[in-house]
């Protein structure tokens, strides 16, 4: 069993930043084999696969509505996994995700996880 816990949402204004944090812990979870990530879905919309990383962090992928402008990161020791969002738009509104997959190789669609957190709320205002 895989838990997963966001923080960090909130309001902010076009162009701000926010960072986002997840705390994983479970019996079976187990830094050494889980490619992690961050999704996020605004209403309407299908989920939408922003980043992702090995349980190195030796490799990543990005969405391209993200490219250059969100940076994931890990810290096993910690069992947390972090998303630095910078020059955030309006079109950023949505729930975001923190989500897990037991790989050892990147995730490159949202749907390819296995256990995701509750999720946590930004909303940019223009």
């Amino acid at each position: 069993q895989v838990e997963l816990v966001e923080s960090g949402g909130g309001l902010v204004q076009a162009g701000g930043s926010l960072r986002l944090s997840c705390a994983a812990s479970g019996r079976t979870f187990d830094v050494y084999d889980m490619a992690m990530g961050w999704f996020r879905q605004a209403p309407g919309k299908e989920r939408e696969l922003l980043a992702s990383i090995i349980w190195s962090g030796s490799s990543t992928y990005y969405g391209d509505a993200v490219k250059g402008r969100f940076t994931i990161s890990r810290d096993n020791a910690k069992k947390a996994v972090y998303l630095q969002m910078n020059s955030l738009k309006p079109d950023d509104t949505a729930v975001y995700y923190c989500a897990a997959r037991r790989t050892t190789t990147l995730v490159v669609a949202a749907s390819e996880f296995e256990d995701w957190g509750q999720g946590t709320q930004v909303t940019v205002l223009s």
